[in-house]
């Protein structure tokens, strides 16, 4: 075996050694360095994986705020719309209410000129009877020749009057 080991170049103990001390060295290191980087591999594969969760999470939420902001949104231009509507109806209503005390107060003023104007009217009448009853007073006085009894000034004027009403 001698001539083997010379040919190969290898040494069944040194190899054997060598192997041992592989062996005892991967047990120490196992235990010494495999364990705590695998431990520390695993707690950056956690935090990783709770970003990623926070990630979702954030995702999520976001995507919840704006459906909520463009509900929001929405409703603040349905209560814009309708606060318009109602501003406008609003005026409408106003504009038709002035357009009714315009029209009441037109038409009081035309009742109150038409009054004025039937007042007006009887005392022009009122002054134009008592003038024509002078005058006719003053006619009879004179046709008849005699100052008349108040009697029949009062029923001359009367008939005088009545005939001249009737006329116009």
């Amino acid at each position: 075996m001698e001539g083997f080991e010379s040919f190969i170049g290898v040494n069944f103990w040194t190899a054997l050694f060598t192997l041992l001390n592989f062996v005892a060295l991967f047990l120490v290191l196992k235990r010494f360095l495999y364990r705590p980087v695998m431990d520390m591999i695993q707690k950056r594969q956690k935090e990783i994986d709770d970003m990623y969760q926070e990630a979702d999470t954030a995702q999520t939420q976001a995507k919840a705020m704006e459906t909520e902001y463009r509900q929001k949104l929405a409703d603040a231009a349905e209560t814009g719309e309708r606060v318009v509507k109602e501003a406008v109806a609003r005026g409408q209503a106003r504009e038709e209410e002035i357009i009714r005390q315009a029209n009441a107060q037109a038409a009081a003023i035309l009742d109150k000129a038409g009054a004025d104007i039937a007042m007006e009217k009887k005392k022009a009448v009122n002054d134009a009877k008592d003038e024509i009853s002078v005058i006719a007073v003053a006619i009879a006085e004179k046709v008849v020749g005699r100052e008349l009894r108040d009697a029949d000034q009062s029923r001359l004027v009367d008939s005088f009057i009545d005939e001249l009403g009737d006329g116009v």
